[in-house]
């Protein structure tokens, strides 16, 4: 499972797709009518034709790059196990239902489906969502089967390595510094799905005191991720720096933005700069378009000399590896990467 795209790079199919994505009440988790004029009133209306040209700037002639490079995987990892491998998205196509149905005609004897939410960290936003999502048309649907969801992975130690090895070659060249990019949230959904009621954001340095808390905290998790990543390949202290992008609306969310962080960098000396987006499992309008375009644009009219994106995972062998071994390890008896 991963987001989603719209179908096409038109305009109605644009706003469709937005309308769907910022309705969600975990997206934006306004009561239902304000959600609603705001979004389909001001928010969609305006914000469609800007996002297709987007879009446009980065489709390509199969489709929508999420959409390629998510059916790339899939077929990947068909390769590595005899299970039958199915795709879906949490909006737009192809609909939960769709991948449910394939499957059972590939097998009618189903008797469990295994869904890996292609997200390393927990969000209400992304994994909470997808992963409620899918439940939610298992259960209207009655089917059979019963569903099984691969846990965030963003301290697992084959993924940390997948990730690690795809940044390695990109640090043998001069650098300033590495900058681990990742998807902004709005603070409150950090308080809100402390399950603790009383650690997160309280602190400095909540992340890092332990704390029932960052099973669900996204903050906690990408720092973590960063951690592991930079120890893994002995990345100094001084030659890494955590931000958040993709921000909406004019409410405080994750600190600090990725794109003042991009303005700022050259008159700190940053000239030469690799970014790595570890929140993207596979490159997308995100990637593609709001860092490798508007990301680079920024950091060299402010005085950079190189930008350099490093792509996500998308098909790399090991990440293949990585969610073949889950399956086959759960398959035998394993639950250690299973939320049940």
């Amino acid at each position: 499972m991963n987001l989603g795209s719209p179908d096409s790079t038109d305009v109605k199919d644009v706003q469709n797709y937005l309308n769907e994505f910022l309705m969600d009440k975990r997206v934006i988790d306004y009561p239902w009518l304000l959600r609603k004029i705001l979004i389909e009133g001001l928010i969609t209306p305006k914000r469609a034709p800007k996002s297709a040209e987007a879009y446009k700037s980065v489709w390509l002639p199969e489709g929508s790059p999420l959409i390629v490079l998510s059916r790339q995987l899939r077929d990947s990892l068909q390769l590595q196990i005899e299970e039958p491998v199915e795709l879906s998205m949490r909006y737009g196509n192809p609909h939960p239902a769709v991948a449910f149905e394939n499957l059972r005609k590939r097998n009618p004897d189903l008797e469990e489906v295994i869904a890996i939410p292609l997200y390393p960290h927990y969000a209400m936003s992304s994994y909470e969502t997808a992963v409620e999502y899918a439940r939610e048309v298992h259960r209207k649907n009655k089917y059979p089967f019963k569903i099984s969801f691969i846990k965030p992975f963003y301290s697992e130690s084959d993924y940390i390595h997948a990730l690690s090895q795809s940044i390695a070659p990109y640090l043998e060249k001069e650098y300033d510094e590495i900058l681990f990019s990742y998807h902004s949230i709005p603070r409150r959904h950090i308080t809100k799905g402390d399950v603790t009621g009383s650690h997160c954001l309280k602190t400095e340095n909540c992340c890092t005191i332990n704390s029932p808390a960052h099973a669900q905290c996204y903050r906690h998790q990408c720092i973590t991720t960063t951690r592991l990543v930079v120890e893994a390949l002995g990345i100094p202290e001084e030659k890494f720096g955590i931000s958040f992008q993709s921000r909406l609306g004019r409410e405080e969310w994750l600190k600090p933005y990725t794109a003042l962080k991009l303005a700022e960098l050259p008159s700190l000396g940053v000239k030469k700069l690799l970014v790595v987006c570890p929140s993207f499992v596979s490159d997308c309008l995100e990637t593609l378009e709001e860092m490798a375009e508007e990301g680079k644009e920024i950091f060299l009219k402010a005085g950079g000399e190189s930008f350099q994106l490093i792509p996500c995972l998308n098909t790399q062998p090991l990440l293949i590896e990585t969610l073949a071994g889950w399956i086959k390890s759960y398959i035998k008896g394993s639950k250690e990467m299973i939320l049940i």
